[in-house]
């Protein structure tokens, strides 16, 4: 398929407000492609969302996503409910967020320039999406430790990159949280104390972390981790082998595969999808996976 028109939806604000500034070369790259292109600002939460939805109802311009991993996720949302049943897309996606897991996760282009020919091109891969309570997600998702870390990471403007990530991570451990939770999925089920669930559609989140390190975004499955360290400490030992993915070799660490996963904690928990906190302070929530369900632009 050769794309001709395109619609793309700015978040200005995507990697501490340099996206915005990215506008122009955003359309002098597409328009040198040849495309009639279309950029609105979003102007808030939830309104790249609105747009989405909007354009793929009005399916007249092929939809892309031009900001960090929030940005996709909430545009990924709108294509949702335009259309909760079937294929979605296709998507393009314009990398200009902080950690661009997504685009890592699936070798996507990862310059304007590089994405601009892709979208010309229109050549797609289909992957998974998951889903958790009422919100779809294409990267990843957590409760417990790691939307804690997402809440730090928000906060501290002072910090740039994906060294934020890193220093949130040092952040949230030091409040040592933990958590009683019921777990059950496909095959099995567990109950106990919890530092972290970690739901991958994809392995990399937060710009350095393998949480799901055998996650693949087109089985079928999602790949969720489960683990409880009882001190700061031992939860700092962890966190180096949780950037190579190595730490789910760790007894205290487990990784499972499944299509759903329905948790209930004994006190609230924020929870991140695509590194987004949705909620701060719910305590069920139900994944499932929604199999070969987006359609992702390439090189």
């Amino acid at each position: 398929m050769v794309t001709e028109k395109v619609y793309v939806i700015l978040n200005p604000y995507a990697n501490r407000w340099r996206a915005g500034q990215r506008k122009p070369e955003i359309l002098e790259a597409l328009t040198a492609q040849g495309l009639e292109v279309d950029i609105v600002e979003t102007t808030g939460v939830g309104h790249a969302a609105e747009l989405a939805q909007a354009a793929a109802q009005a399916g007249d311009a092929l939809v892309v996503a031009a900001g960090g991993d929030g940005t996709i996720g909430e545009v990924v949302n709108g294509l949702h409910r335009a259309s909760p049943e079937g294929p979605l897309g296709p998507l393009g996606i314009l990398p200009l967020g902080t950690a661009n897991d997504l685009v890592v996760n699936l070798g996507l282009p990862a310059t304007i320039q590089d994405a601009a020919s892709a979208i010309r091109t229109g050549r797609t891969r289909r992957i998974d999406l998951g889903q958790v309570n009422e919100w779809v997600f294409a990267n990843n998702s957590a409760v417990g430790l790691e939307p804690v870390v997402t809440i730090y990471n928000i906060r501290m403007t002072w910090l740039r990159g994906v060294i934020r990530y890193l220093v949130a991570a040092l952040r949230t451990i030091a409040a040592e949280p933990s958590w009683e939770m019921n777990l059950s999925w496909d095959d099995g089920s567990y109950d106990g104390p919890v530092s972290l669930v970690s739901v991958g559609n994809c392995p990399i989140t937060g710009g350095l972390f393998r949480m799901a390190p055998a996650a693949e975004p087109d089985d079928g499955k999602l790949t969720f981790v489960h683990a409880y360290a009882e001190t700061k400490w031992s939860m700092l030992a962890l966190l180096p082998r949780a950037i190579s993915g190595e730490y789910v070799e760790d007894p205290r660490v487990h990784q499972h595969h499944t299509r759903e996963l329905r948790i209930q904690c004994n006190h609230p928990s924020p929870l991140q999808a695509d590194g987004e906190i949705r909620t701060e302070g719910e305590t069920t929530f139900s994944y499932r996976v929604l199999p070969a369900r987006l359609n992702v632009i390439t090189a």
